[in-house]
């Protein structure tokens, strides 16, 4: 009997200890999740430990690149084929995860690959893109003749990152227009410092020399490392409306361009005042402490110039979404 009652006793202490450790193990998530190190006047947390987002999301990018030394001119103007997806993102406590579906590549038309990762903190925010695309199109220029470029003709790799610090954390939220983890209650903006990578390669394919024999064959070579300061500022109207803009200008501090046009190589050799220039928007209404939506807007432009080599990349991606805090 005495065997009988500690077999049936055992199981519900378990159980018991079980939801004591996590009763505790809830508790201090929630507390670290609550804490307080903002100025609550300006910016809260939602009541809500999850929150639910359906996204429509677009990216593009663009790549100008020209070369002019002894007398030999060379020109190319590309673009990548926007890429549209539809994702569906959960937040709990601050950590976000998502499913994006992108229909045109679902049904073949779309065959680029795209990564994308960002980190959105009281204090530090980053933005990372790598894309690996062949659906650039566009003009090359040598000379004065004109070479079109159609979607396979050429093959780019390109990597931005940009790290952000945020010095008025306690009362200005870049989570509150981004991640909408955080409430923006009142008006406020941050000085910034961060640092910007932009780094890749583009060049011409086989495709591109079997369509047209006396095409050139072209590669674009960048890698550029970036230092600066900017100014990001919230603007709440109504308890509803929030409307953010911020712009980070970088100075370059290493700066790599070559441009090789049927293996005449065209190398940047001196440094000029070249800056990448990161820049963000966004707008959010919330109908009520529940339900919100907006949009967002992030770009990364860059213009390279020493007189021999000239490089300008326009990376961007805009966001739309609906969600609901639980």
């Amino acid at each position: 009997m005495m065997a009988l009652a500690m077999a049936m006793i055992l199981p519900v202490y378990a159980q018991s200890r079980y939801q004591q450790k996590k009763a505790k193990l809830d508790s201090a998530l929630t507390a670290r999740y609550y804490r307080t190190p903002y100025d609550t006047n300006y910016v809260i947390r939602p009541e809500g430990r999850w929150t639910l987002k359906v996204r429509l999301n677009q990216t593009g990018n663009t790549i100008h690149a020209k070369a002019e030394e002894n007398g030999i001119h060379s020109k190319a103007d590309l673009s990548t084929s926007h890429k549209t997806t539809v994702s569906i993102a959960a937040t709990y406590r601050g950590l976000s995860a998502a499913v994006a579906i992108n229909p045109a590549k679902l049904s073949g038309v779309y065959k680029d690959y795209e990564f994308n990762l960002n980190y959105y903190s009281s204090r530090l925010s980053l933005d990372f893109s790598y894309q690996r695309a062949e659906s650039l199109s566009g003009d090359i220029e040598r000379m004065g003749n004109f070479y079109s470029m159609e979607s396979g003709d050429a093959k780019m790799k390109v990597v931005n990152l940009v790290g952000y610090y945020t010095f008025n954390h306690r009362r200005f939220s870049y989570p509150a227009a981004f991640t909408q983890s955080y409430i923006q209650r009142r008006s406020a903006g941050s000085w910034l410092a961060g640092i910007s990578f932009q780094g890749g390669s583009i060049e011409t394919t086989d495709d591109l020399k079997a369509r047209s024999p006396k095409s050139p064959e072209v590669q674009i070579r960048l890698g550029h490392v970036g230092i600066g300061g900017g100014y990001g500022y919230n603007l709440v109207l109504g308890q509803k409306w929030l409307l953010h803009l911020s712009l980070l200008p970088t100075f370059v501090v290493y700066n790599y361009n070559k441009l090789t046009v049927n293996n005449e190589e065209r190398e940047a050799k001196h440094m000029r005042f070249n800056m990448i220039f990161n820049e963000r928007a966004a707008v959010v209404y919330n109908f009520s402490p529940r339900y919100f939506a907006g949009a967002t807007l992030v770009m990364n432009n860059s213009v390279f110039d020493d007189e021999v080599v000239i490089v300008n990349q326009n990376k961007w991606r805009a966001r739309a979404f609906f969600g609901l805090r639980l």
